[in-house]
C-alpha cells in the first residue's frame, strides 16, 4: 500500500508539472499574439540585464586571468630551464659559480611563490564572485515561470468573474489559486529585486581588489626579480674581467695523432735509405706527395759537361719557366740518369750555390694542388692563408708550433687530410719561413682557436 502511494504522488507530480508546463505554454502564447496581457517590471528588467552583462564580464575575466596564470608558468618553466643551461655551462673552475647557483635556485623560488599568490588572491578570489551567478541566475528563470502561473491565474480568475453564467465555486477557487500564485511570484521578486542591484555595484569593489592584488603581486615580482639579476649581471661582469685580465688560459682542442712529423720523418728517412747506399730509389707512384722532385735552380752558368744531363730533366707543365731551366748537376728523373753520370752531376751540383724549391702539394694530372701561395717564391707551396697568434701556445710535441701572442702563421694544407685533427690547422710561422725558406725544418700544426685570421 505504501509503495502505490508512493507511486501515486509521483504520478501525481508529474501530471501536475505537466499540467504547469502547458498551461504555461499557452499564456506565453496568448501574450505573444496581444489576446492577454503581460505583467511588466521594466525595473526588474533592467537588473537582469545588468546581471547577464555582470555575469559575461566576469566570465571573460576567470578566462584572462586562466591564460595569464598559464603564461607565468611557462616562463617559469622557461626561465628554469635558461638557468639549468647557464649551470651546465659555468665551469668549476670559474670564479662565482656557488653564487650563480644560487641565484639560479632562488629565481625558481621567486616563480614559483609569485604563481601561488597569484592562485590564491587572484584566481580562486575569481571563481568565489562568479560562483553566485548560476544560483540567481536560476533564480531569475524561476521568478520568470512564476510570474507566468501568476498572470495565468489573474487572465483564468477574470474570464469567470465576466462570464455569463457565473459559477461561484469554480471563482472562488481561481481567487484562491491566483492569491497563491501571487504570493510565490511576489517573494521571489523581491528577494531579486533586492539582490540584483546589490550585486550589480560589487562588481566595483571586485574588479579593484583583484586587479590591485595583481598588479601589487607583479610590482614585487619584479623588484625581487630584478635583484636577482643584478646579483646575476655582477657574478658575469667579474668573471668577464677575470677573463680579460688573462686568468683563464684558452685550452686547445685535444688532438687524436700525435707525433705527426715524427711518424713523417721515419717514413722519409726509411725511403732515403737506399739513396746512401748509391743506389737509385725507385720512383714513386705518380700523384703521391713524394712524386715531385726537389729543385735546384742555380744562379751562375752551367759548366758545359752538366748541359748534357741538364737536358735530359722533363719539365712539368704546371712548373714555372724559372723552376724548369735546372742545372747540370740538378738529379734527374727516376730512371734517366746513368750509374757513370751520378759522380759528375755530384761534383758540379757541389761547387753551385742553389736554391731549393719544394713542391708541395704534389702535382696530379699536370696540375698543382694548393693554396695561391704554390708556385710562389715568397711564400710556402700551396699557401692558403695568414692567421695571427692571439694567445701563447706552449708545444706538447715536436710536431707542435710554438707560438706566441702576436706571430703570424702561414698555413698550409696537411699532406694527408687524415692525419688532421678537428681545430688544428698545419702551418709555419712567418719569421722562420722567411729565415729558412725549409717547410721541413719549420711546419707544424697549432691549435685553430688560438689564433685568428688576418689574410
Amino acid at each position: 500500500m505504501a509503495e502505490m502511494g508512493s507511486k501515486g504522488v509521483t504520478a501525481g507530480k508529474i501530471a501536475s508539472n505537466v499540467q504547469k508546463k502547458l498551461t504555461r505554454a499557452q499564456e506565453k502564447v496568448l501574450q505573444k499574439l496581444g489576446k492577454a496581457d503581460e505583467t511588466k517590471d521594466e525595473q526588474f528588467e533592467q537588473c537582469v540585464q545588468n546581471f547577464n552583462k555582470q555575469l559575461t564580464e566576469g566570465t571573460r575575466l576567470q578566462k584572462d586571468l586562466r591564460t595569464y596564470l598559464a603564461s607565468v608558468k611557462a616562463m617559469h618553466e622557461a626561465s628554469k630551464k635558461l638557468n639549468e643551461c647557464l649551470q651546465e655551462v659555468y665551469e668549476p673552475d670559474w670564479p662565482g659559480r656557488d653564487e650563480a647557483n644560487k641565484i639560479a635556485e632562488n629565481n625558481d623560488l621567486l616563480w614559483m611563490d609569485y604563481h601561488q599568490k597569484l592562485v590564491d588572491q587572484a584566481l580562486l578570489t575569481m571563481d568565489t564572485y562568479l560562483g553566485q551567478f548560476p544560483d540567481i541566475k536560476s533564480r531569475i528563470a524561476k521568478r520568470g515561470r512564476k510570474l507566468v502561473d501568476y498572470d495565468s491565474a489573474r487572465h483564468h480568475f477574470e474570464s469567470l468573474q465576466t462570464a455569463k453564467k457565473k459559477d461561484e465555486a469554480k471563482i472562488a477557487k481561481a481567487e484562491e489559486e491566483l492569491i497563491k500564485a501571487q504570493k510565490v511570484f511576489e517573494e521571489m521578486n523581491v528577494d531579486l529585486q533586492e539582490e540584483l542591484p546589490s550585486l550589480w555595484n560589487s562588481r566595483v569593489g571586485f574588479y579593484v581588489n583583484t586587479f590591485q592584488s595583481i598588479a601589487g603581486l607583479e610590482e614585487n615580482f619584479h623588484k625581487e626579480m630584478s635583484k636577482l639579476n643584478q646579483s646575476l649581471n655582477g657574478v658575469l661582469v667579474s668573471l668577464e674581467k677575470q677573463q680579460g685580465s688573462g686568468t683563464f688560459e684558452v685550452k686547445a682542442q685535444p688532438r687524436k695523432k700525435t707525433k705527426l712529423f715524427s711518424r713523417l720523418r721515419r717514413k722519409k728517412n726509411s725511403d732515403d735509405a737506399p739513396a746512401k747506399g748509391n743506389k737509385s730509389p725507385s720512383p714513386p707512384p705518380d700523384g703521391s706527395p713524394a712524386a715531385t722532385p726537389e729543385i735546384r735552380v742555380n744562379h751562375e752558368p752551367e759548366p758545359a759537361g752538366g748541359a748534357a744531363a741538364g737536358d735530359t730533366l722533363p719539365r712539368s707543365p704546371s712548373q714555372p719557366a724559372e723552376a724548369s731551366e735546372v742545372a747540370g748537376g740538378t738529379q734527374p728523373a727516376a730512371g734517366a740518369q746513368e750509374p757513370g753520370e751520378t759522380a759528375a752531376s755530384e761534383s758540379a751540383s757541389s761547387s753551385l750555390p742553389a736554391v731549393v724549391v719544394e713542391t708541395f702539394p704534389a702535382a696530379v694530372n699536370g696540375t698543382v694542388e694548393g693554396g695561391s701561395g704554390a708556385g710562389r717564391l715568397d711564400l710556402p707551396p700551396g699557401f692558403m692563408f695568414k692567421v695571427q697568434a692571439q694567445h701563447d701556445y706552449t708545444a706538447t710535441d715536436t710536431d707542435e708550433l710554438q707560438l706566441k701572442a702576436g706571430d703570424v702563421v702561414l698555413v698550409i694544407p696537411f699532406q694527408n687530410p687524415e692525419e688532421q685533427d678537428e681545430g688544428w690547422l698545419m702551418g709555419v710561422k712567418e719569421s722562420d719561413w722567411n729565415q729558412h725558406k725549409e717547410l721541413e725544418k719549420c711546419r707544424g700544426v697549432f691549435p685553430e682557436n688560438f689564433t685568428e685570421r688576418v689574410q
